[in-house]
């Protein structure tokens, strides 16, 4: 493993640690997509499903682990739980996502790199997971204001992805076979869609002002 990867790791896992503080320091999940986190869910569920059937080593299985749990995880606390549910911005996020796991569904079985169950879902996974932050960027514009923990969420988020390009750029150059043409394509499609939100960020940070999004 190389120390983009490592970072794009790191970071991916810090993002989900400030989504599940502001959830339970706030007790509240506004600003947060449903939408969003009901994607990412079928993100790693649909890509692990190796999780029984392949071992890569025991920091590959527990990052699995991590993911899967944490995201279903969050998903209960917007759906189920009393206080989690009451505090869901449900007006706001109203971002037709099952358009976007069609779309993905669709596209595996034409770009795919082998016509495998499991290479169609993980292919699932990778063009799902680069439309997943759609929603939550919307529910953010609608919204205008964006506190401090969910905008380290969305920045964190876009962090992890962005380290991922690098990795793969590093392994092209460094590996005789790398071929995962179909995540770094995607991967590259997903990081573009942060640019406006680092952007605004970077703005806000700049001025020390709170971030707001244009609508």
């Amino acid at each position: 493993m190389n120390i983009f990867r490592f970072a794009g790791d790191v970071t991916h896992l810090i993002s989900i640690l400030v989504l599940l503080l502001k959830i339970y320091a706030t007790k509240s999940c506004s600003g947060i997509s449903l939408k969003t986190q009901e994607l990412y869910a079928l993100v790693f569920l649909a890509r692990y499903l190796d999780l029984f059937t392949d071992f890569v080593s025991v920091y590959n299985t527990v990052m699995k682990v991590v993911f899967i749990v944490s995201s279903v995880a969050i998903v209960w606390c917007m759906r189920v739980d009393r206080v989690g549910r009451r505090s869901y911005d449900k007006d706001l996020d109203t971002f037709r996502h099952h358009f976007l796991i069609l779309t993905s569904f669709l596209l595996a079985l034409l770009v795919h790199e082998k016509f495998t169950f499991q290479e169609i879902f993980w292919a699932v996974s990778i063009y799902l997971e680069a439309l997943a932050i759609l929603p939550q960027l919307v529910l953010l514009q609608r919204s205008g204001n964006v506190d401090n923990l969910t905008g380290q969420y969305v920045l964190f988020l876009g962090a992890y992805r962005a380290f991922y390009i690098l990795n793969w750029i590093y392994r092209y150059f460094t590996e005789q076979r790398f071929n995962r043409w179909i995540a770094c394509v995607s991967g590259i499609v997903q990081t573009a869609l942060y640019a406006d939100f680092f952007y605004y960020y970077f703005v806000s940070w700049k001025n020390n002002a709170k971030l707001q999004l244009p609508a």
